[in-house]
Parts: C-alpha cells; structure tokens; sequence
C-alpha cells in the first residue's frame, strides 16, 4: 500500500508555501527513477527554499528549482526540483495555493 498525504512543507524565497508528498518521494527516489536522491531529501528542501527559480515557457504553471551543492556523489554539481504550481478551493470556495514537488533529481551543471 502507497503512503499517502504530505511528507513535509517549506517554503521557497518568494514565501510560496511548497510541499512534499510521500507518493512523489516514493516516485522520486524508486530504483526506475532517482534512487540516487535517497540521502538527500534535506538537499531538496535546501533547492526549494534558497534555489533559483525559473518558469517553464512551455507550462506557466511548472517551476524549476536548481541548487549547487559540493557533496553529491559522482560528478553531480547540483539537484533540480519540478514544482507545479496550482490552486484549490477552500469550504468557501476561495483560492488557495496548492503548489507541490513533482520530481527532483541531481545533474551536472557546468
């Protein structure tokens, strides 16, 4: 049986709450996927709260986080966040962000 709900919130330099659910992780960090991300979901939040952030031309709604960090194994200089950025209704009806992680995985840059 799949976890499911959030597995943590933080939130990036522009103050947009961004979460983490346990099915995205599973999904991130699944033998098919980004195992690699295992020991680093810390470097993640670290991407989403300090990364630069840029937009996708194609999808207004999907972000790209990427960080640097000098501890990633082989030649990887940094990790990539995917972030979707989407809204729900309240009780009343009203908007609420409803940004989280799609995917996450590390890269060399440079």
């Amino acid at each position: 049986m799949k976890s499911i709900g959030i597995r943590w919130t933080t939130y990036d330099r522009y103050r947009n709450e961004i979460y983490l659910t346990h099915e995205r992780w599973q999904h991130i960090t699944n033998s098919m996927n980004h195992p690699d991300m295992i020991n680093y979901e810390e470097h993640l939040k670290l991407t989403i709260r300090y990364g630069k952030r840029s937009q996708d031309t194609l999808n207004p709604q999907k972000y790209r986080y990427i960080n640097s960090f000098n501890d990633l194994p082989e030649d990887n200089t940094h990790i990539v966040a995917i972030v979707l950025f989407r809204f729900r209704e309240d009780s009343d009806g009203k908007p609420l962000s409803n940004n989280y992680i799609v995917t996450a995985f590390q890269k060399q840059i440079g």
